[in-house]
């Protein structure tokens, strides 16, 4: 495919090879704002690579190289997942300035970019995830609209599709086997969700992140039977 060079200063050391893939929205107005920004060094943020709304890649740091996009992030036990993530940033407006649907030239060059970094390095399905993903208490993107069910039939992450699921619903300020059972399907699906057995405010962000990625047509926190289905079918297909 072809890369647009768009060197940004907002890098430094690897110390060990990608095996992830972190996808963003910019969040911004504009792409020239986000690109701007990802290229001014007192900003201090960067992304490998940023996907325009036509389907231009603009290709910002080396590979190679670790750029700036995760922050304080977790993900299967792992911490501050800059050092082992390739982070790519999509042209979005995002939920502060007006979010709306990835257009179709979009989507497909973020396929056949994923395509093209999977071809240089070893990076399994469950580590292709969202940025709301690695920070659930922070971050929303990219978000409900972006179509992780058409990137999975495009052979990148996973998707499940469960039948009508019924069972009394989890909320925050539960407590008992049932909380302690989710947060440890949560955890091992790679969330930072250590089992406790009581759903606080920290275990609602992480069931909205997994809504936001598995169950967009319902973000709420609270893990009704259908997004506990979602969650063990999951696990089951080796997420």
């Amino acid at each position: 495919m072809e890369l647009i060079p768009a060197p940004s200063p907002n890098f430094d050391a690897r110390t060990a090879p990608p095996d992830m893939i972190v996808l963003h929205y910019t969040g911004m107005p504009t792409g020239q704002a986000a690109l701007d920004r990802l290229r001014a060094p007192e900003a201090k943020v960067s992304a490998h690579y940023l996907v325009e709304e036509d389907g231009r890649v603009f290709s910002l740091v080396a590979e190679e190289r670790r750029a700036w996009h995760a922050g304080v992030s977790s993900w299967k036990g792992r911490q501050n997942l800059n050092g082992t993530s390739i982070g790519i940033e999509i042209v979005n407006p995002g939920h502060e300035f007006g979010y709306r649907a990835f257009p179709e030239a979009q989507i497909a060059a973020v396929i056949e970019l994923i395509d093209d970094i999977r071809g240089r390095w070893s990076i399994e399905d469950n580590q292709i995830v969202g940025h709301s993903d690695v920070a659930p208490d922070r971050k929303e993107d990219p978000g409900e609209l972006f179509p992780w069910k058409r990137l999975a039939e495009a052979g990148h992450g996973f998707w499940v599709e469960v039948p009508a699921a019924p069972g009394l619903p989890l909320a925050e300020g539960e407590t008992g086997p049932g909380v302690f059972a989710l947060q440890a399907g949560l955890t091992r699906l790679g969330f930072d969700c250590a089992p406790s057995g009581e759903y606080e405010a920290r275990t609602a962000a992480i069931v909205r992140a997994f809504q936001r990625h598995w169950r967009p047509g319902k973000i709420d926190g609270i893990a009704d039977g259908e997004t506990r289905a979602r969650l063990i079918a999951l696990l089951r297909l080796g997420a």
